[in-house]
Order: structure tokens, then sequence, then C-alpha cells
């Protein structure tokens, strides 16, 4: 059970079990408590700290999960290689605030004889969802039990894995999870890379010319800015500036709604640029929003 300091404070706990993590939080909303709760795999960095610091001025209790899914993972090898630092975590998550900590183990969150899947259609099949198949199901599966034991709470998420948000909003509005999404700014390094806990993976040469994404992203919405409106003219530029960095492998530069994920030939209303590509075998993610400004209409009937 949660233990209580002289002055009524709630010290920090770490929970194992399912069950006791879900009474212990159903019996804090039933003293009037609000809950936030940040989902991670661990390797914790500032990006997870700004959530839980987002979360704790906004929350009466901040919960943070540490549990590295293998269901997401599309090769052994890029699960076995995932950074795991338990212990820097848990520490990590305390001193930015979180209150509860759980911690399950494999078995926890996936039963024995466990058959049970989510699939959240479209969204799932593209950029992402085609670069790495059954990742996205994996993603929708572990969410939907996660959310199922911690109940209703605000949930805090990170724009830089843009596809993953949007996925958990449309899973929690299809279910009518009763879960708050909080969607929060990407928190980069000096050069514009989003941390990433991928990136302790990428030598000092890979980590230097990583930076090219972000570049190529802001390139991107440069040409937005300045009036392009092409989709097609927008994507080549990004993928050009990427074809000469020779450490990065392209797999996608595009331009989309940011609404739901179509690729519009001519820009309109709020869209994202997307980039991925591969650092030797470290898959790297970003994107940025734009807002393309409203054409002028004058004259016209």
């Amino acid at each position: 059970m949660t233990t209580t300091s002289n002055a009524g404070v709630i010290a920090p706990e770490i929970i194992e079990g399912a069950e006791e993590l879900s009474s212990v939080l159903e019996a804090a909303r039933m003293r009037g408590a609000t809950i936030g709760f940040i989902p991670t795999m661990g390797a914790l960095h500032q990006g997870h700290t700004s959530l839980i610091g987002r979360a704790r001025a906004e929350c009466y209790h901040v919960v943070v999960s540490i549990f590295v899914n293998p269901t997401q993972f599309n090769s052994q090898n890029d699960f076995d290689k995932y950074p795991r630092d338990i212990d820097f975590d848990i520490e990590t998550a305390f001193e930015a605030g979180a209150d509860y900590i759980f911690v399950p183990s494999v078995q926890e969150m996936y039963p024995k004889d466990s058959a049970s899947k989510v699939v959240v259609p479209n969204i799932s099949s593209i950029f992402e969802g085609e670069s790495r198949p059954g990742h996205f199901e994996g993603v929708a599966t572990i969410v939907t039990k996660l959310f199922s034991i911690v109940g209703r709470c605000k949930a805090y998420f990170g724009e830089k894995d843009f596809q993953q948000l949007q996925l958990v909003r449309r899973l929690v509005a299809d279910l009518h999870l009763p879960i708050e999404i909080i969607a929060c700014p990407t928190v980069r390094e000096e050069d514009g890379l989003a941390l990433s806990s991928r990136n302790q993976r990428l030598s000092l040469d890979e980590r230097y010319a990583a930076g090219i994404l972000f570049h190529a992203l802001t390139q991107g919405r440069i040409l937005i800015e300045q009036g392009e409106r092409s989709r097609q003219v927008i994507e080549a530029k990004m993928q050009e500036i990427l074809s000469n960095e020779p450490m990065a492998t392209l797999d996608y530069a595009s331009v989309i709604s940011a609404d739901n994920f179509l690729q519009l030939d001519t820009l309109a209303g709020e869209v994202r640029l997307l980039i991925a590509a591969n650092f030797g075998d470290v898959r790297l993610i970003d994107n940025i929003g734009v807002t393309v400004p409203m054409e002028n209409q004058k004259g016209q009937q």
C-alpha cells in the first residue's frame, strides 16, 4: 500500500501488479484525486520528464509505466538492443514528479495463452505501419491494456511519435475509453534532433549526421511559408536534402493532412511533415506541424 510521511505527503511507490495498481488508483479517484499517466518503455530522457512535469502540474497523482513491449518490435535483434536501465529510469521518474511507477513483467501484461489483439485500421498500415508490419498492432494492444489497468485519467504523449499519437486518439474515441489524451511538444537537442531513447545507440558520427532530419523538415516548412502548395515539390526537397547525407538511409519524407493522414496534392489547413531514416541500424523518425496560410480570396466569387 501507499505510504505517507508525517507531513501527509504520499511517498513514491513502485508497483508490479496490474490489480494492485488498479486498486490504488481507483481508491484515489474515490477520494476525488485526478490521475495523470505517462506510458513509457524506459530509457527515460528529457522528453519523458517533460511529460511527467506537465502531468505533475495538472494532476493530483502521476503514474509512469516502464515496460519494454515485445509485441511492437519487428525483430528480436531490435528488441534485444533496446536500452534498459531500470534503476536509472525509476530514479529519473521519481525525481521528475511521479507518485507511482508501474513496472510489470511480460507475464503480467501477456498472461499465458493471451490471444486478444487490438487493431486500428487504416492508420496502422501506412508510413511506420507499412515499414514495420505489426508494430501498431502491438502499440494499440499494450496501450489498451495499460488504459484498462490505470482507468480514468489524462494520458500524456509526445508529438515526436505523431502517427502513434493519432492512432491512440482514434483508439480512445472508437472504444469510448475514459481517457483524455494530452499531446505535448517534441523536445529537441540544440541541433534540432528530437530526443529519443534510440539516440543512445547512435555512434558519434551517426549522431552528428542525424541532425539532417530536422534540417530537412525545416526546409520543407520554409517552402510552405514561402507559398509552395505542392506536396510533391516539398517532399522532393526533403528527399534531396537527405540524399546528400551518406550516413542516412531515407525511408520516407512526406507531407500529410494532420487530421486524417491523407496526402493531398495541394496543401491546405493543418499539415504534418513526416520523415524517417536509418543511421546504421538505428531507425529515427521525426515530424513538424505547419499551418498553411489561407490563400487570398479577395475579388473571387
